[in-house]
């Protein structure tokens, strides 16, 4: 009977934590990078629809890299394309370790996660599909020690 109890609580426990979700997450989608090898011809890219031009958001890059990537930063380009085709091109500079040589970050063994704050209070100005491409700006051919690259939307509360 006890177990019956133990489980039935840890079932309720998990569905309560589960309901209270990120309610104002939009959009949060991640893509594995291969052997953790970025090749700087590859271009991860996400489509975005938008649909609210009145909401604020905040806009985030989400990165997972191991701990034996050689640097304490990463360099990136991101390349937009609006819906109506008009394009811009930004160079983010992404801070991986603090000066003593700490990482920045959540992780357990040999792995750490960051959300990186790119945009905040952030309002898309036109409805439609946003195509966002990221790109390795490190001077490696093939940049080791990233695993996972990825982009989250959150609406702001007001």
């Amino acid at each position: 009977m006890k177990n019956i109890l133990k489980y039935g609580l840890i079932l309720l426990t998990s569905i309560i934590i589960s309901s209270c979700g990120d309610k104002n997450v939009v959009y949060d989608e991640s893509i594995i990078i291969p052997n953790a090898e970025w090749d700087n011809k590859e271009f991860p890219y996400f489509d975005i629809n938008i649909n609210d031009t009145l909401t604020i958001y905040d806009f985030y890059l989400n990165i997972r890299h191991l701990e034996n990537y050689r640097y304490s930063n990463f360099y990136m380009f991101l390349h937009t394309t609006f819906p109506n085709g008009n394009q811009t091109h930004d160079t983010i500079e992404c801070i991986f370790a603090y000066p003593d040589g700490r990482w920045i970050g959540d992780g357990s063994g040999s792995m750490r996660d960051l959300k990186i704050l790119l945009n905040n209070n952030l309002r898309f100005p036109i409805k439609g599909n946003y195509h966002f491409e990221i790109e390795q700006a490190m001077r490696e051919p093939v940049l080791e020690g990233i695993t996972d690259v990825g982009l989250r939307i959150e609406a702001i509360e007001k």
